[in-house]
């Protein structure tokens, strides 16, 4: 059965290259390094690699600490990170420069991970999250190089879809893939697809291990005196599209209530950045963007964030978040950084990728769920006038975080083993 959905992949191989085409027209990126996807490379690499993939930036700031502590545990060793999406490429590059070699992830097809295995030669190959490529996995196996899933988590909508597939996915983990779960639930939902218990261990959430020095939280501070002054800055952070829309309708409305109100929009995908702008500009309300590095003025509505790599940097700006991706049925968006940050945390009805973080922090009284726009913007407004509450809030928030954190240090632990 392996041999249709590989059939299918080089079928489909032209319309996914069509696809990042399209996709280069509002972002260039996507059209560059494509040779990369099939394992053919414009240079020699090092091999007998340490292999550590991200898909993209959520996941690729989640393993960043743990890159750091295995490069110290094993100096002599190189590191390979891949990822998929340019924009994860390019946060990879920012954080760890030369320190790691870095590719996009081949396709999943036998002659292109084949190539990618000869040329890398991995010791060892550490998936994040949920990423479950046959082809890739088996190959890895047949040449006795270790697969390990870490900081897994299923949603019940991702258990579904696996559910309907075992002859894929049950080979994958016959071949004895280990696990390393975000929950004891995610090590449920892994049994439930057909992983061998034996193979899974529960380890964390390596989102909890944030590092957030003084230095930062001073940077962080240095920019809210320059850039926003005497603005009250309610930042809305990783929006989808139909989302901004929600909280421009709301804008004026609050504003008569908070006069020095700034509405800090941080759209999740940069091809949308312009859109952004173009909605915002048509209410009309004022915008400034991060990348001309102006300072906004007290005229200005709208701070459009068009750069990457800074979200946890402008976390410690906002007065007050909303973490997006939540009010429209997308699943919602990592909220452990604003708690780290210290900014008080708002979101939406949509948080089932977060399911069980999310009610935690609600449990702690931490954050604040918002069904609808009336509720969003009496909570503005209570969290605007009440300085105490809002305090509390962040101090429960980032005692979460402490409390949980450690998944770093027992995920090296499993790596280790297998190095």
């Amino acid at each position: 059965m392996r041999l249709i959905y590989t059939l299918l992949f080089y079928l489909l191989t032209p319309l996914v290259f069509l696809r990042l085409y399209w996709k280069g027209f509002k972002t260039p990126e996507h059209r560059k390094r494509w040779k990369e996807r099939l394992a053919v490379y414009q240079q020699k690499y090092p091999a007998h690699v340490i292999w550590i993939h991200a898909v993209s930036v959520g996941e690729a700031e989640a393993v960043f600490p743990l890159v750091k502590r295995l490069q110290q545990q094993y100096p002599s060793n190189q590191f390979l990170v891949t990822t998929t999406t340019p924009t994860g490429s390019a946060r990879v590059k920012e954080v760890l420069a030369d320190r790691v070699t870095h590719v996009y992830l081949p396709y999943d097809l036998p002659c292109v991970v084949n190539r990618f295995i000869a040329i890398f030669k991995p010791k060892v190959a550490v998936i994040m999250e949920k990423e479950i490529w046959p082809n890739l996995f088996l190959a890895c196996t047949k040449k006795n190089i270790p697969v390990l899933i870490i900081n897994a988590r299923l949603s019940e909508n991702s258990a579904k879809g696996y559910k309907k597939i075992p002859w894929l996915v049950k080979p994958v983990f016959d071949a004895g893939v280990q696990i390393c779960t975000q929950t004891e639930e995610d090590r449920q939902q892994f049994i439930e697809i057909g992983a061998n218990e034996s193979t899974i261990s529960v380890t964390g959430n390596l989102k909890f291990d944030l590092i957030v020095d003084d230095g930062f939280t001073k940077y962080a501070k240095e920019v809210k005196k320059q850039i926003f002054a005497d603005r009250f800055v309610w930042l809305v952070a990783s929006t989808h599209d139909k989302e901004e829309q929600i909280f421009f309708d709301m804008y004026s409305q609050l504003k008569k209530k908070i006069p020095g109100l700034l509405l800090l929009m941080v759209p999740r995908h940069p091809e949308r950045f312009e859109q952004v702008r173009q909605l915002a500009e048509k209410i009309p309300l004022k915008t400034c963007m991060r990348s001309t590095k102006r300072p906004c003025t007290l005229e200005t509505d709208v701070y459009i964030a068009d750069t990457m790599g800074e979200l946890k940097m402008l976390y410690g700006v906002a007065d007050i978040c909303f973490v997006g991706g939540s009010m429209v049925p997308v699943g919602g968006h990592n909220i452990l950084e604003p708690a780290a940050m210290s900014a008080p945390i708002m979101f939406g009805p949509y948080m089932l990728n977060f399911k069980e973080i999310a009610q935690n922090v609600l449990d702690l009284k931490a954050a604040i769920q918002c069904e609808n726009k009336q509720e969003i913007i009496e909570t503005v407004i209570i969290l605007y006038t009440d300085d105490e509450f809002r305090n509390e809030m962040t101090i429960k928030a980032k005692q979460f975080v402490n409390n949980n954190q450690g998944a770093t240090e027992l995920t090296a632990k499993i790596i280790s083993k297998y190095i």
